[in-house]
């Protein structure tokens, strides 16, 4: 029931604005979130790469209305990709398509991402393109692949949801086509007849999905998959897979949220598995923070300790 509900407020602009002023949340926050500016996303990024992690930085920001906005969202993107070049730091960029104009005009979008994603390939930097719900999904793949297979960009890479009935048949296609992805649940309410509604059928999916873009066919077709993921069940599950496909750790990496469960992303490395962190920043902070206290109920429980610590 807690699901819902936070997923409700996380769109709620009377929510947005209780919230957003109380200390206590604030602080709590940082748990999850770098921080508001670029300098404290790449101090961050800087700790993460000393422990042996890639990381991929965040912007945060969604659904804008103007163009103005989405430009300004562009220019902000752009100089994120200049700054992770110069910095020589392991990190990489994630963009949201809602934050450049796609509610607005698919080719407008289109060519605002295409700017990034062509600037991220002459400074070295890989774009990874967020999903984000279901209805976007045709939008959003539509894009990616005229980045990646008309435009030739082969820095660019995609998020797919297992939460949704039709990521199967897209997970085939991206492993045709030599992609590179990012496998996630989903973070989103969706009605049942596009998605999953029991978590157990989208942890079966999951692990489905993995095997099905972990294979070798796939990795010499230059595919790459990111799985991504908290859960033990899965992280074991795509490990074995590996084990018993004789496919090595360079081949796939693991990513996490920035914030959620450290011990195991260090485990991990030490495992010897690539492991990327997912380090969202920016003053728009609210809708990204209650969407985790939706996955998790432990992320809940934390923020509530330190509401009663002020």
């Amino acid at each position: 029931m807690l699901r819902p509900l936070m997923i409700y407020l996380s769109q709620a602009g009377w929510a947005r604005d209780m919230f957003i002023h109380f200390a206590p949340a604030r602080r709590a926050v940082r748990r999850f979130v770098a921080g508001e500016t670029l300098d404290e996303a790449l101090d961050v990024t800087r700790q993460l790469n000393a422990k042996g992690m890639g990381v991929t930085l965040n912007y945060l920001g969604e659904h804008v209305h103007t163009e103005a906005e989405a430009r300004a969202a562009a220019d902000a993107y752009t100089h994120i990709v200049d700054r992770a070049a110069e910095s020589q730091l392991d990190a990489s960029v994630s963009v949201k398509l809602s934050s450049l104009g796609l509610e607005m005009a698919e080719e407008f979008c289109y060519e605002l991402t295409r700017g990034i994603v062509e600037r991220g390939k002459a400074r070295d930097i890989d774009i990874t393109i967020d999903m984000e719900d279901s209805r976007h999904t045709d939008a959003t793949l539509r894009i990616y692949h005229a980045l990646h297979d008309d435009c030739q960009c082969d820095n660019v890479g995609i998020v797919i949801q297992a939460y949704l009935y039709r990521t199967e048949a897209d997970m085939r296609a991206l492993a045709d086509s030599g992609a590179r992805v990012r496998l996630c649940k989903g973070a989103y309410k969706e009605p049942p007849e596009v998605a999953f509604p029991k978590k157990r059928d989208v942890d079966d999916n999951f692990a489905a999905l993995t095997r099905l873009f972990l294979n070798r066919e796939a990795i010499e077709n230059g595919a790459i998959l990111e799985v991504a993921t908290h859960d033990e069940r899965m992280i074991e599950a795509a490990k074995y897979h590996a084990r018993q496909n004789d496919i090595g750790p360079e081949a796939f990496e693991f990513q996490m949220l920035y914030g959620v469960r450290p011990r195991l992303q260090e485990q991990l490395v030490q495992e010897g598995y690539r492991m990327r962190i997912y380090v969202p920043f920016g003053s728009q902070w609210y809708p990204y923070f209650m969407r985790r206290m939706a996955e998790n109920p432990a992320n809940l429980w934390f923020m509530v300790v330190n509401f009663f610590r002020a």
